[in-house]
């Protein structure tokens, strides 16, 4: 067991840290406030490369795996940039897995070099505002018109819509009454944005301003056969191709934001002197500051051990879960913490820590709430009853 990160690992967060420093809190301030996207940051990571980290060099990626790709993330959202900086990175480096899973050789050489260069923005059109977590329920449905299909419905959380001109959409291509299996019948495509066809309304939300997530309506959308992703039909199961790397990143994201939170409440501490002293001589700040310290050193492990294990092409199912399950609770509590180390400044926002803690609360929502990890686990690792 060797703990030593490659000489490669270390220059990618070396280098990731130094290009994301440049854009400070002041810049991210901003971008929140004014709800912009952070195209001078995106524009940084994508003419240095880092966009197509993970995917195959075939296609203009560098071939590299989900273990630099989550250090990668760690040191955007360390930086300061948070949910915001890694959103607007994030959905390149894993939303395209299924694509490079099980795409055509005609889709991914039209598709994945100019993802991997930062030239073409791809949301994910999952979630729906009935469906919720339980996926088969979607009633989004495309109905087959010869070469192309013809997709109406309505997707919720559909984050970067107002950015991408492309959408991994999954309809159903088959009523679920009509399935074998719930998650039978469900097909996966490459779709346009077209605005001829696709109404896109911004959802109003408690944090990560500088990126959008909307609903999104789909009123008989073509979709050309050829942006079909694996087979027709099989679409959940190709998602799922996606969905242990979304968790394991996701959780370094936490992570890093976690950290940033913790960095500054430690410098504050250090520096507030109240009653004579510094605070952060108190037990009662010292205490939960190492804590919080100790608890986002574990979750660490746990990623690189979830991170290793798709890498490897192991199973990582458990492992990425419950990635993602300690990385978010324990980075919202690192935030909390912190704002309250800072006092009435914490909730300041030109202190930052409100905008952390507003950030990475999400995280113990999506892309999978920490209930239903919880229900996995219980599951697959327990052995109990399924719970849903």
């Amino acid at each position: 067991m060797d703990f030593e990160p490659t000489e490669a690992q270390q220059q990618i967060r070396t280098q990731a840290k130094a290009l994301a420093g440049r854009f400070d809190d002041a810049y991210w301030r901003k971008c929140d406030q004014a709800h912009e996207f952070p195209w001078e940051f995106y524009e940084a990571f994508a003419d240095a490369g880092w966009l197509g980290i993970a995917m195959p060099e075939e296609y203009g990626g560098a071939g590299l795996g989900i273990t630099e790709a989550s250090i990668l993330l760690e040191e955007v959202s360390a930086s300061g940039a948070a949910m915001n900086g890694a959103t607007a990175l994030h959905l390149t480096i894993f939303g395209l897995n299924p694509v490079v899973r099980h795409g055509t050789e005609e889709l991914k050489q039209r598709i994945l070099p100019d993802a991997a260069a930062g030239r073409l923005h791809v949301a994910f059109g999952i979630t729906e505002p009935t469906a919720g977590l339980d996926t088969p329920s979607i009633t989004t449905f495309a109905r087959r018109d010869g070469d192309r299909f013809i997709v109406s419905g309505q997707k919720v959380w559909t984050s970067k819509a107002k950015e991408s001109s492309k959408v991994l959409l999954l309809a159903r291509t088959t009523k679920i009454e009509e399935c074998a299996k719930r998650t039978d019948g469900m097909t996966l495509f490459l779709a346009d944005l077209d605005p001829k066809y696709v109404t896109i309304r911004e959802i109003e939300k408690l944090g990560r301003h500088a990126v959008d997530s909307n609903e999104v309506f789909y009123d008989d959308l073509p979709v050309d056969a050829r942006d079909v992703v694996g087979e027709v039909g099989r679409g959940f199961y190709h998602l799922i191709d996606g969905l242990n790397p979304e968790r394991i990143l996701i959780a370094a994201e936490a992570l890093g934001t976690g950290r940033v939170a913790l960095a500054k409440a430690a410098a504050y501490a250090k520096d507030r002197v109240v009653f004579g002293r510094p605070i952060g001589q108190n037990q009662g700040i010292q205490f939960p500051l190492a804590d919080s310290y100790a608890k986002l050193k574990a979750a660490e492990l746990m990623i690189r051990k979830a991170a290793w294990l798709y890498d490897t092409g192991q199973p990582c199912g458990a492992e990425a879960n419950m990635a993602k399950y300690l990385a978010s609770e324990w980075g919202f509590e690192a935030a909390d913490r912190s704002l309250q180390t800072h006092g009435g400044f914490g909730y300041a926002k030109e202190f930052d820590v409100e905008r952390y803690w507003r950030e990475v609360r999400v995280m113990r929502i999506a892309p999978v709430t920490q209930e239903m990890v919880l229900n996995f686990i219980g599951q697959h690792e327990l052995g109990l009853p399924r719970s849903y």
